[in-house]
């Protein structure tokens, strides 16, 4: 049975932070190679930092092994899928495009997995979605400012 604690973690981490990568570069006017090059660099080092630390974690925690290793590995696939989806549309879209496109893919795949959690959790999904959406957006709000203010510091 799918269960969705075995993607929450790495499928929010890869929406919200491929999100904001794109928001912040396309903010200083980055080229695709740059931002392909951010968004892999994230889906396979702190991809794999984050399944470490999951990982060593749930030892911690004295899990069984094989569930902890199998929930290590589907965090892991599931980040990574989710970030090449943003590699592809930063692939398949105009750069003054990209970063709008991002935003709703984003905001849409981070509703989906919002309203499966709550499901399952059984509470209202509404309320849910929105302060999931609420919290991404000030994220990438920040991560679209944070960019040019660098560059005016140090430009």
């Amino acid at each position: 049975m799918f269960r969705t604690s075995r993607i929450s973690f790495g499928g929010t981490a890869a929406i919200v932070t491929s999100t904001a990568l794109i928001s912040g570069l396309c903010a200083v006017n980055a080229t695709k190679p740059i931002i392909v090059s951010a968004l892999l660099i994230a889906a396979l080092a702190d991809n794999l930092t984050d399944a470490l630390s999951m990982h060593i974690f749930q030892e911690s925690e004295q899990h069984n092994q094989k569930s902890a290793f199998a929930g290590t590995i589907t965090n892991f696939v599931a980040r990574l899928l989710l970030s090449v989806s943003f590699v592809l549309l930063v692939g398949i879209f105009p750069l003054t495009h990209v970063a709008k496109v991002s935003m709703v893919w984003g905001m849409l795949l981070l509703a989906t997995l919002t309203y499966l959690v709550a499901r399952e959790r059984k509470v209202k999904p509404l309320p849910e979605v929105a302060k999931h959406l609420l919290a991404a957006s000030a994220v990438v709000i920040a991560s679209t400012l944070i960019p040019p203010w660098i560059s005016e510091l140090f430009g």
